[in-house]
């Protein structure tokens, strides 16, 4: 059996899928480097200048809302050390900081928040720790993650994901820690059955830059070394340069999925992407950065090539140090939420029509892919071009398509065209590769049309759709 033929079977977990649903999800880098003015610390601040006057993490959870983000992981750990909860394990935290008189618990307020504004809550853990003694010390300093790691899955409720970047130097001692990470795993897999583990994880892969710029063609499937957690790290974090945030695609491939980048691999692996990326040039708050908050434009068009293609998008979004999401921040995230709203208003395949070449059967009718449940329209096995023909029932304005595998059953499609007919003529609006979770095809005008028509050239086993759907943006 070739390659391909396997990967066509391959599918993803529960956790997966739910992960995958969620789309976009905020990133909140926040701790000691908030004050310091500084994007790694050095272990040795004091934990007074943590001097956090107020908190509103219900603001930061209502910025993030706004902009249409469904969840938020919070950097709980950042390589300095510094915990934004009382850990039991080390002094260096916000029990001895001048926050809420050192009784504070920022984990427990932000989750709280996301839990009381309808956002799933999230947690970063470094594990690069510059200020423990037992980094460095192999065993000793494990246990000591695994048991703070602890403390986060089993105080906060439920945690959609643990992200872990690949982050690794010296320690106080000048030693380079050994991390057990397949006994982080069986934590994480222990307390939160249900979180994913992001990028040195088996669940989610890094899109490989910090830049936001997205593969051409982003398939979920994939060779499984690539989720080996020391190759992650040897293409993660070295140093705080941020030249490294702005390598288009880093070490990895621009090809990770084809038919030919998986030729020979007997092991494939459901791995699908993250985009992670900020909303400014850097990771924590600046004030110097309050003008070089991204446009609109470009949160957009991140918006577009993340979530659009096959990814999830996890956008960095810095609170300062008066404890609330900067003003230029959150007036980009309002934009972003009104913009979104604005571009995707209406489905107008609502109530159209379609037939299909071939149906699978009954059950996987081509009219599943209109409707808003949880069916789905099936190709038959012996279609190998299959075609969807959806009428309007009258000429109607729109400007793009969104269209959704059915990625339960895993990710198919290698190639489609879209047409819409011409006074009885197909024209064609474009040729797309693959659709995987979701596929937006953006086009650079307003098109009028009866009917559109889509065609797939080329698929791996079982051509599905779960949806597809038509917008036109509305004017203001």
């Amino acid at each position: 059996m070739e390659a391909y033929q396997i990967a066509a079977n391959v599918t993803p977990s529960a956790r997966q899928l739910q992960w995958q649903q969620l789309e976009f999800y905020a990133f909140c880098h926040f701790g000691m480097n908030t004050f310091t003015d500084k994007e790694w610390g050095n272990g040795f601040t004091p934990p007074s200048l943590f001097d956090l006057k107020e908190l509103d993490a219900d603001q930061w959870a209502k910025a993030v809302k706004a902009a249409g983000m469904r969840g938020l992981i919070l950097t709980c750990k950042h390589h300095d050390g510094f915990c934004l909860w009382p850990s039991a394990y080390t002094d260096y935290s916000v029990k001895n900081s001048p926050f809420r008189d050192g009784k504070g618990d920022v984990v427990r307020e932000v989750s709280d928040a996301c839990r009381r504004n309808g956002l799933k809550f999230g947690v970063y853990l470094s594990p690069w720790d510059r200020h423990e003694p037992t980094y460095g010390q192999g065993e000793a300093y494990n246990t000591f993650y695994k048991n703070q790691l602890t403390e986060l899955l089993t105080n906060y409720g439920d945690i959609f994901a643990v992200w872990l970047d690949g982050a690794c130097g010296e320690g106080k001692n000048g030693k380079v820690q050994q991390y057990d990470w397949q006994g982080y795993y069986a934590v994480v897999r222990k307390l939160q059955p249900d979180a994913v583990i992001a990028v040195s994880g088996p669940d989610v892969r890094w899109i490989g830059n910090e830049a936001g710029v997205c593969r051409k063609s982003e398939w979920s499937v994939v060779p499984a070394r690539l989720s080996i957690s020391e190759f992650v790290a040897a293409h993660s974090q070295k140093t705080d340069d941020r030249k490294f945030a702005k390598k288009k695609m880093n070490s990895m491939s621009l090809d990770l999925g084809s038919r030919k980048a998986i030729r020979g691999e007997e092991d494939l692996i459901w791995y699908p992407a993250e985009v992670d990326v900020s909303i400014r040039p850097g990771w924590f708050y600046h004030k110097n950065e309050d003008d070089k908050v991204k446009s609109l434009k470009k949160l957009f068009q991140i918006y577009l090539s993340a979530v659009g293609g096959n990814a999830a998008l996890l956008l960095n979004v810095p609170p300062d140090t008066t404890g609330r999401i900067a003003a230029p921040d959150a007036l980009a995230l309002d934009a972003l939420g009104r913009m979104l709203k604005r571009e995707f208003p209406r489905n107008l395949l609502e109530n159209a029509h379609v037939r299909a070449t071939s149906e699978l059967d009954d059950d996987h009718a081509a009219t599943a892919a209109l409707r808003s449940d949880d069916d789905y329209w099936q190709a038959a096995a012996d279609d190998a071009r299959p075609e969807l023909v959806f009428d309007f029932g009258e000429v109607t304005a729109f400007d793009s398509l969104i269209l959704q595998e059915n990625i339960a059953t895993g990710q198919q499609i290698e190639a489609f065209d879209v047409y819409i007919d011409r006074k009885n003529r197909w024209k064609k609006l474009g040729k797309y590769t693959v659709i995987g979770y979701k596929r937006i095809c953006r086009f650079k005008k307003t098109w009028q049309a009866k009917r559109i028509r889509i065609v797939i050239r080329a698929c791996r086993g079982k051509a599905t759709l779960l949806r597809v759907q038509a917008f036109r943006r509305e004017t203001v």
